[in-house]
């Protein structure tokens, strides 16, 4: 197989070769280290490389779904045992877990064969990927402007074509973000759909899961076919579909859909024109198709909940915090910890457990509020991001912005006041992002598809949300529009030229 031919098959293309035996597992693999090689120098996706191990992989390779097929794996919550997993903390740069990764051992069991891990923000707590261990990741769109984060090496190394899937993690839009930013296909899962753990039942209060990111719907369906799972150890548990996912997509909905969608940032923050026509454009097409579609949002307050989701974030840095501490064996200072990581765990130490809990109903409080909105309508649409990508260095943090944080902090009387501060030091870039949280504080499914490409040649994606244990419905929906005119997908990229 030639390069060309790698560039232009998904995953469920390559492994059909494989299991005709027109191509080999270790064709596959030496291609897309063939491919990293060209590309790596000017994106900058992978944190670590495992070639010789890959290719002894390809030798031994399961018959799973994508038997044969390469991989990329998150730096974080991706573990492959003996694999450096830093998180993208300086703290964990020389961290080797011992064992897998379930999410990582359903991949491998469904045939996939991890080339390495890609680049992430420190702990996953930006939606960028510009760590201060690692550097800033590009994207393939435009070398000058991120790819997003958490995701964003994974979603660099699929939209560049090293691979045609990639593990990624979304906990306030982290799988959506950087494929609204690349021109891919995103799909979060409902809470509890696919493996956490070990020695973790929940991520993030359940607002983090693990998923992937590919260039076609045909392939996340069949990853969650394989990957989907009643997990006995895990806090949070949603029943098996009954059905294939990968089967559904050839399906007609049974009548005409309700649609609701909305244009404007649920914290108030400016929306490009480039995302409302991208949303507009696509309810015009679903009006087009004989679905009903009205513009309505949800009762929920943005603000508030964003700042339940900081609260909860608070917390869980500072769990994380002195974990660390325990493990090193001394107190942790503001100079081991990038600021945003420093200024939460610092904040979560005062917040109570009474406001930890109250944080929490409020997330229950807008899943009420969401499934009130989905009795009514099938589908809630928004912009998946309100802005094209912004670029590298735009949301980073310099020395002078950290010290005067560091002053800040200082300065705070009260859990209210850090917690104000924490609100506006991520303001920047939850202006960028402010339509995914949602979806991960009330559990819902919820997609990016690539369907609108700004003058300046940057992709920003669509977000479709739909009711718990319906991602059958949102699969189903996104391969329709996928056969669209809508779909721009890899056109334009050109690392795809």
């Amino acid at each position: 197989m030639d390069m060309k031919t790698y560039l232009s098959l998904d995953a469920t293309a390559l492994a059909k070769l494989v299991k005709k035996g027109e191509v080999s597992p270790r064709e596959l693999v030496e291609l897309s280290f063939q491919r990293l090689d060209e590309v790596e120098p000017k994106l900058h996706a992978f944190t670590a490389e495992r070639h010789e191990q890959a290719l002894l992989d390809a030798g031994n390779v399961r018959n799973g779904i994508f038997g044969g097929v390469p991989v990329a794996l998150k730096n974080i919550s991706q573990a492959l045992a003996g694999q450096r997993l830093s998180s993208g903390s300086k703290l964990l740069a020389d961290f080797r877990p011992e064992r897998d990764s379930h999410f990582v051992s359903g991949l491998k069991a469904a045939g996939l064969i991890p080339i390495g891990h890609t680049n992430t923000p420190e702990f996953g707590l930006k939606n960028i990927s510009e760590p201060e261990l690692f550097g800033p990741t590009h994207n393939p769109w435009n070398t000058d402007h991120s790819p997003g984060g958490s995701s964003g090496g994974a979603a660099a190394a699929v939209a560049s074509g090293i691979v045609p899937v990639a593990g990624a993690s979304d906990g306030g839009g982290s799988i959506r973000i950087p494929a609204s930013f690349t021109g891919l296909f995103g799909l979060k899962p409902t809470r509890g759909r696919t493996p956490v753990g070990p020695g973790a039942g929940r991520q993030w209060q359940g607002a983090s899961i693990d998923f992937a990111l590919s260039r076609t719907v045909r392939d996340s369906a069949a990853l969650l076919d394989a990957l989907q799972v009643v997990q006995p150890e895990a806090a949070f548990q949603t029943p098996l579909f009954p059905g294939n996912y990968a089967e559904q997509l050839d399906r007609e909905f049974s009548g005409p859909l309700t649609i609701a969608f909305s244009l404007e940032s649920p914290v108030g923050t400016l929306v490009s024109e480039d995302a409302k026509q991208a949303v507009l454009k696509t309810v015009r097409w679903l009006e087009g198709q004989g679905h009903r579609v009205e513009e309505q949002a949800p009762d929920i307050d943005g603000v508030q909940l964003m700042r339940e989701y900081y609260l909860m974030n608070s917390g869980e840095m500072a769990l994380l915090q002195k974990n660390l501490e325990k493990t090193i064996g001394r107190r942790l200072s503001e100079d081991d910890m990038e600021i945003e990581s420093w200024l939460l765990a610092t904040a979560g130490k005062r917040v109570s457990a009474a406001d930890y809990s109250a944080s929490l109903a409020a997330w229950d409080a807008a899943a009420a509020k969401m499934a009130e909105l989905h009795a009514r309508f099938d589908f809630y649409i928004t912009p998946a991001t309100a802005h094209p990508a912004p670029e590298i260095g735009e949301l980073s943090h310099s020395k002078e912005s950290r010290t005067r944080l560091l002053q800040a902090l200082d300065m705070a009387r009260d859990t209210t006041d850090q917690q104000e501060l924490i609100y506006a030091m991520f303001l920047p870039s939850l202006s960028y992002t402010p339509f995914t949280q949602l979806a991960n504080l009330t559990g819902l499914p919820a997609m990016s598809l690539p369907l609108h490409v700004t003058e300046a040649n940057l992709p920003i994606g669509v977000q479709v949300m739909a009711q718990k244990g319906e991602e059958h419905r949102l699969l189903q929906l996104a391969k329709q529009i996928e056969q669209s005119g809508l779909w721009i997908g890899q056109r334009g990229n050109p690392f795809f030229q």
